[in-house]
């Protein structure tokens, strides 16, 4: 069975997860152009490689970000949502 380890309670089977998307910047609320809008929520970089997304831990209750290689669907990392803010 493939496993996920929470950043908060260490190794939990996949099906306690939800997938929550890749991380990405929104454009600035004032700034942004409809297109701009548009391109944002519509439009994903569908490239093979390492991505950071979003994954949400039902038992815990919490959102976290995960590095993973789409390549190999191998789960690189864990990060809870404090950490994630200071690092790329």
């Amino acid at each position: 069975m493939k496993q996920i380890t929470c950043p908060h309670i260490g190794r939990r089977p996949l099906s306690e997860f939800v997938f929550g998307g890749e991380v990405r910047t929104p454009p600035k609320a004032g700034d942004a152009s409809d297109g701009e809008w548009g391109a944002h929520v519509f439009h994903r970089d569908g490239a093979p490689g390492i991505k950071r997304e979003w994954w949400y831990h039902g038992p815990t209750g919490t959102w976290f970000i995960l590095r993973r290689d789409t390549r190999t669907d191998e789960f690189l990392g864990a990060l809870d949502y404090g950490e994630a803010r200071h690092r790329p």
